[in-house]
């Protein structure tokens, strides 16, 4: 049986697991990794600690669909409409900028949920909290290690993390990275945000006509949902969830803050958007280090292979663009080169 190691529980690596499982004739052994303390990466979804029944879209608020992806993309699309995971955005967005032919999608249960579907039909074993430190090539296998000191051995490794934390890795890997290899990587570079969601109590109403709001002139905040409404979602159980977004300048100003610090400065401000606002029953607050791709490697190829066999490959939407079309595109181009060597 073949152990496959997948970094990253974010939009490509829960998509790369799915298409392996799908695609591959031979047993295998699928394995996903994530730092975090839950899957989703960019498209994560939190609960709120007063109440789990309530939800915010911390990361993507909502997929537009170019013309050129509904006919690239178009089996993706129709499986997540077709199973209720997707569907069309109706609610209104005040300040939302489109081109012709551009079609707009909501997860109804959270944009995490995306992530949950592929790795159900992966059948991927997945270990949160695994933050991976070091990769040796060791008797023609992958050693990775983690920050806890575990260490085990895979016959292929998919590393879906940003750029700059694949650089960070010790062990063989520095070594089989190319010279423009590291060029390549060293280039990718990232915007900076703060994400905050907000819960409310259950009978509390916000009364606007929109369901998000992009604001263009705000020092602070660029972007406002009212999560439950943006996916019209209507529940008895549940108040209102607001999502608000920093600006990148407001991020990369308060890198280092605390987020208690970070938190209260964000809804001061949304005070002067929204007054009158009642206090949150609950709130968690996201930093993003790592939010869009501003520069993704140079002719987007979708991947990186670092070696052949034992394979080693680096994928991502640092290597296509910032979006969930990047992450399918990344995802289709690894398992192309796959296909090819495996």
């Amino acid at each position: 049986m073949s152990r496959v190691l997948v970094v990253g529980a974010g939009l490509t690596g829960s998509l790369c697991a799915a298409l392996l499982r799908k695609e591959t004739t031979f047993p295998l052994y699928l394995a996903m990794w994530d730092k975090a303390g839950d899957t989703g990466g960019r498209m994560i979804t939190a609960n709120s600690p007063h109440n789990p029944r309530c939800t915010v879209d911390l990361g993507a608020q909502y997929i537009t669909r170019s013309p050129r992806y509904a006919k690239e993309h178009q089996q993706f699309y129709e499986e997540l409409l077709a199973h209720g995971i997707l569907k069309p955005l109706t609610s209104p967005i005040e300040g939302m900028k489109g081109k012709e032919g551009d079609c707009n999608f909501v997860a109804p249960q959270g944009f995490s949920s995306i992530i949950k579907y592929y790795l159900k039909k992966s059948g991927a074993e997945v270990f949160l909290k695994h933050c991976v430190t070091r990769i040796n090539l060791k008797d023609n296998k992958w050693e990775v290690s983690t920050d806890t000191g575990s260490t085990e051995q895979f016959d292929l490794v998919l590393l879906t993390m940003p750029a700059p934390q694949i650089l960070e890795l010790q062990g063989d890997i520095v070594n089989l990275i190319s010279e423009r290899q590291r060029q390549q990587l060293t280039a990718v570079s990232y915007s900076s945000r703060y994400a905050l969601g907000l819960f409310y109590e259950v009978d509390m109403k916000i009364d606007v006509p929109w369901s998000c709001r992009y604001l263009s002139n705000h020092p602070s905040i660029c972007f406002i949902s009212i999560d439950n409404k943006k996916r019209n979602i209507e529940s008895s159980e549940c108040g209102p969830s607001l999502l608000i977004q920093s600006t990148v300048p407001f991020g990369v100003q308060h890198l280092k803050s605390s987020e208690a610090d970070v938190q209260k400065l964000m809804i001061q401000q949304l005070e002067t958007i929204l007054p009158g606002l009642p206090q949150p029953v609950a709130t968690i607050c996201q930093k993003w280090i790592y939010s869009q791709v501003t520069n993704p490697v140079s002719n987007t190829p979708g991947q990186v292979t670092l070696h052949l066999k034992p394979f080693l490959v680096c994928g991502g939407d640092g290597f296509t663009h910032s979006n969930f079309d990047g992450c399918i595109s990344s995802a289709l181009s690894i398992m192309k080169v796959l296909k090819r060597y495996i």
